[in-house]
């Protein structure tokens, strides 16, 4: 069982989690590990029937075409069918004189699950339990045959899994010694962690990166959304979120403003007709930025659809490869984690990126007057190799201006 090619980018992968034990029966086709590639996870099913025999552990970065696992096909299935370790015949592992083996043998199959998933995680729910460090073993399965679900992973915490701390003494408390702790543990970056990093460095690096700020007022998006909510779900079965308004107003500037829309290649500029928006998406593993495309020509409940279903395939690591390509422009929402304003760094090879913020009530100057209104300050961080200043803060403008009067928004006007 060797690394298969994946894409014409990728050269390696890391084995992030077996999901098959060493030297148990695997059927063909069914899933035995699963493998981060810089963009996606995958599963790696088995190319034959046998007993699967562990090369490369979790953990190993493996090159394509490496050497990951062996199947010995001339290994049978277990008696009655059940997916068990398989074993020699025991004349040969265990002697006749070896009556205390052979019992321990014996009350291991008695006591063994019922079914491989009992107390295995899905592959969501063990990123989320190695992002908390938290043991598999520690953690109650309430899905099918006990299998532990993603939600179990994320309602469990480490302070009531951990065992008791056996080192401490009768004169101190456990509290002391976590307060006062200095202990340390090192911990692999992920593939995506570290591919992350390196993108982040290479765009602060390799751009002539700068941000500009603006803020827009909210009152008629909001009364907008409140108006219409009822029936936008009546008929469509999805909410309007404030996303697609967002998505929308930028894919009808960057139509017009196509410099904003561009990317640039070594010494040439490619131009792009269309607008392939990426959304930035936070996962148990890291942020990805999955595109939704041709936003120009969609209406606003087909973007929301493809945001839901992206952001769901995305937290539960499903997200394929073709899914994770491309992207002209870049929204990120920070505002859902309550940051008032920052500065988004340049998705690559993309020239532009709209940084969203949190909503707050500010008091604004409003024809002379001043009333409380629902701001929100944008950010455009941007390639000024690509894109003028003056260019830069009039995108801005354009985009503010339609989502303060949802009518342009509409009329792409």
């Amino acid at each position: 069982m060797k690394v298969p090619t994946i894409g014409e980018s990728i050269s390696e992968v890391t084995l992030s989690q077996w999901l098959k034990e060493d030297g148990e029966f695997v059927k063909l086709d069914e899933p035995i590990c699963e493998f981060e590639s810089d963009k996606a996870t995958l599963e790696f099913p088995a190319e034959a029937e046998g007993k699967l025999i562990y090369v490369a552990a979790e953990g190993d970065d493996i090159e394509i075409g490496g050497l990951v696992a062996k199947i010995d096909t001339s290994v049978s299935a277990p008696d009655g069918g059940d997916d068990k370790p398989a074993s020699e015949p025991a004349t040969e592992e265990v002697p006749a004189s070896a009556p205390a083996k052979e019992e321990v043998k014996t009350d291991v199959s008695d006591t063994s699950a019922p079914s491989y998933a009992a107390g295995h995680p899905s592959p969501a729910a063990a990123k989320i339990l190695r992002d908390k460090d938290i043991d598999v073993a520690s953690v109650k399965g309430t899905g099918v045959d006990g299998r532990i679900t993603k939600e179990d992973a994320m309602s469990a915490s480490k302070e009531a899994t951990a065992p008791a701390n056996k080192q401490a003494t009768s004169s101190q408390s456990v509290t002391a010694t976590v307060a006062y702790s200095r202990n340390t543990r090192t911990e692999k970056m992920s593939r995506m962690r570290r591919t992350i990093a390196s993108r982040l460095v290479s765009a602060k690096n390799n751009t002539a990166m700068l941000t500009t700020f603006n803020e827009v007022d909210l009152s008629a998006v909001m009364k907008l959304r409140k108006q219409v909510q009822e029936k936008f779900v009546e008929k469509h079965g999805v909410k309007l979120g404030f996303m697609s308004l967002f998505a929308k107003a930028c894919a009808n500037v960057l139509m017009e403003m196509p410099s904003v829309n561009a990317m640039i290649d070594d010494k040439t500029l490619i131009y792009n007709d269309f607008v392939d928006i990426s959304i930035a998406i936070s996962t148990p593993t890291g942020l990805v930025v999955p595109p939704v495309k041709n936003v120009e020509s969609m209406d606003f409940h087909e973007i929301e659809l493809a945001i839901k279903g992206l952001a769901a395939k995305a937290r539960d690591g499903k997200l394929t490869l073709d899914e994770m390509k491309g992207g002209t422009f870049t929204i990120t929402n920070g505002g859902v984690f309550g940051s008032l304003v920052s500065t988004p760094i340049i998705n690559e090879p993309q020239s532009a990126i709209l940084g969203m913020h949190t909503i707050k009530e500010r008091p604004v100057a409003v024809d002379g007057k001043v009333e409380i209104r629902p701001m929100m300050y944008l950010a455009l961080s941007y390639d000024h190799r690509v894109i003028d200043g003056s260019t830069s803060v009039t995108f801005l403008v354009k985009v503010k201006e339609q989502l303060e009067d949802p009518m342009k928004l509409f009329l792409n006007i």
